[in-house]
C-alpha cells in the first residue's frame, strides 16, 4: 500500500458569510477545491484527506458554506478550502449572488491561496460555466489544476484519448489534468503526489 502523503486532516471551520472566513496564517498555503454541484466534490475531498470530513449525499446545490480543512504533508501543514458548488439551476438569483459574494470575498486578495483544484465531471468535460470559472480564477491571478472526477464512468481504455480530447478543446491547467474516481479510489494517490509536488515547486511554477 502506498504511504499517504496527506495525513492528520481535520475540519477547522465552516463559514457562511465573508465575515466568518478564517484569516490567513503565515507559511500555511491554501489549496481551494471548486466544482459544479453534483461533480462529486465531497467524495473526492474525503478520499484525498483520508477521512470522512465532508458531507456526502446531500441534495445538489444545498452546500452554501466554505469549509476549511487542515492537514499535514511532507511539505508541512496545508489548508484545503472546500468552496460551495456552482451551476445548480434551481438556485434563486439571490442565492447565486450570495454565492458569488462569498467566493469573491475568499478568492480576491488571498495571498496564501496557491492553487485551485477545478473538479470537472470526466463524462462531460468543461461546460460553459466551468470555462467562465476558469477565466475568473485566472483574472484573480491563481493557478489551476483540472481534476477529472467520476473516471469510473468511462472505460479505463478510453481515459487517455478522452483526456487528450478535452485538452485539445482548451482548458487552463498548470499540469496534465488528473483523472480520479473517489468511488473506486483511483487517481487519489496521483492527485496527492501532484499537489505535494506543486507545493514543493511553487516558487518555480509561479515564475514560469
Amino acid at each position: 500500500m502506498t504511504e499517504r502523503l496527506i495525513t492528520n486532516a481535520r475540519l477547522e471551520a465552516t463559514c457562511f458569510t465573508p465575515g466568518q472566513l478564517l484569516p490567513e496564517e503565515k507559511d500555511i498555503p491554501e489549496i481551494a477545491i471548486a466544482g459544479r454541484s453534483n461533480v462529486g466534490k465531497s467524495s473526492l475531498i474525503n478520499a484525498l484527506l483520508g477521512a470522512k470530513l465532508a458531507k456526502t449525499g446531500q441534495t445538489p446545490g444545498k452546500t452554501r458554506s466554505i469549509n476549511f480543512y487542515r492537514a499535514e504533508t511532507p511539505e508541512g501543514a496545508v489548508r484545503f478550502v472546500d468552496l460551495p458548488g456552482y451551476g445548480y439551476a434551481k438556485r434563486s438569483k439571490d442565492e447565486r449572488n450570495e454565492w458569488q459574494r462569498l467566493i469573491s470575498a475568499y478568492m480576491n486578495g488571498r495571498e496564501n491561496l496557491r492553487l485551485v483544484c477545478h473538479l470537472v465531471d470526466f463524462r462531460h468535460g468543461l461546460l460553459k460555466n466551468d470555462r467562465e470559472l476558469q477565466e475568473w480564477i485566472r483574472d484573480c491571478g491563481k493557478n489551476i489544476l483540472v481534476v477529472f472526477t467520476k473516471g469510473d464512468k468511462i472505460s479505463r481504455g478510453k481515459w487517455r484519448s478522452t483526456r487528450e480530447g478535452y485538452i485539445r478543446d482548451g482548458m487552463y491547467s498548470y499540469d496534465v489534468p488528473v483523472i480520479t474516481s473517489a468511488e473506486k479510489k483511483e487517481g487519489i494517490d496521483a492527485l496527492s503526489e501532484s499537489l505535494v509536488k506543486f507545493l514543493k515547486n511553487y516558487d518555480k511554477i509561479s515564475e514560469s
